[in-house]
């Protein structure tokens, strides 16, 4: 029996295969590079290239395979992009995930986790959020998030057992893989990069949100934390199906953020203020609760973790060519 991680080329999949291969799962990848690195793929997984709206490819796959769980990562992410180009957004987001759940149905696998977001609850809500909290997402990628949930959630009540998880914010690395995208929008990296002189200062994205300092709040998760809590589902009583809040319950605004990074390089970060981004609610941070309750997990790492692990894996990669 495997477990099939799409999307395993990316960020968090990949990290997430990595540890589901340490503790003797058999994985496989799907990922169709489009956004996701072939290096990135642990040694000890089985790579195939392709999409996740590849009916014949899927229904091959996971019978080969003998996948009795999904862990789904591979979807756009990225929020201005998903205002801009709301289209892009439905057909990969919640097209292909339907393709993928109908055939894993298809197939007998046993339970679906999917990687979903804090951007489903809008920002229409105090701070912490419980997962209770009503979703009032203000984006497309909220949206087409949310929409995958609301199939899933009819699903359960057919038997099926799913586990959504809704990062807030990811961050940190391991010693092996850390962020790595094109172009680059989160925030530790981007700082961590103005800090090695790859860009000039960093822009903060409006300082006149209603916070203590001006700046977006959110709720930092290191990478390691969000990949132990895949592990967890894996093993879930099938009755805890439903949606998980995985996060520290602790906000830090961009200019904190900047100003760790500061302490944890050494180095002097220039920062400058810039127009808001279009859909940024003011205050992402959870309340994650449920989680620690009924699954037994806990985040080991705060904002400095992180910061100092993403510092550590910039670090090892090559110096960038600057001219």
């Amino acid at each position: 029996m495997s477990v099939l991680v799409t999307g395993g080329a990316g960020y968090i999949g990949s990290v997430v295969a990595e540890r589901l291969l340490a503790r003797g799962q058999t994985v496989v990848v799907l990922d169709n590079l489009c956004r996701g690195h072939r290096d990135a793929v642990p040694a000890g997984a089985r790579f195939i290239q392709g999409n996740i709206d590849d009916r014949p490819l899927l229904a091959d796959l996971v019978r080969a395979e003998r996948v009795r769980a999904v862990m789904h990562f591979a979807a756009f992410a990225l929020v201005g992009e998903s205002v801009e180009k709301p289209e892009l957004y439905y057909r990969n987001n919640v097209i292909g995930s339907l393709a993928l759940i109908e055939e894993a149905r298809a197939a007998g696998v046993e339970r679906f986790i999917l990687s979903s977001t804090a951007a489903v609850y809008g920002d229409r809500h105090p701070s912490p959020i419980p997962e209770e909290a009503a979703p009032l997402p203000i984006n497309p990628y909220g949206e087409t998030k949310l929409a995958v949930e609301r199939a899933l959630e009819w699903l359960r009540r057919r038997g099926w057992t799913y586990f959504a998880l809704r990062y807030f914010n990811a961050c940190g690395a391991t010693a092996e893989r850390g962020e790595r995208h094109d172009p680059e929008t989160h925030l530790i990296p981007r700082v961590l990069m103005a800090a090695t002189g790859e860009s000039g200062a960093i822009d903060v994205l409006g300082d006149d949100y209603p916070t203590p300092d001006g700046t977006c709040v959110r709720d930092y998760v290191h990478v390691e934390d969000l990949a132990d809590a895949h592990i967890l589902t894996l093993g879930a009583d099938p009755g805890l199906s439903g949606p998980y809040n995985v996060a520290t319950g602790r906000g830090h605004s961009v200019r904190e953020v900047i100003d760790a990074a500061r302490r944890v390089t050494g180095r002097e970060i220039r920062e400058k203020v810039a127009p808001r981004r279009p859909g940024d609610p003011p205050e992402l941070v959870a309340d994650s609760s449920k989680i620690q309750r009924l699954l037994g997990w806990r985040p080991r790492h705060d904002l400095e973790s992180a910061v100092r692990s993403a510092w550590a894996s910039k670090m090892r990669q090559p110096a960038p060519s600057l001219g």
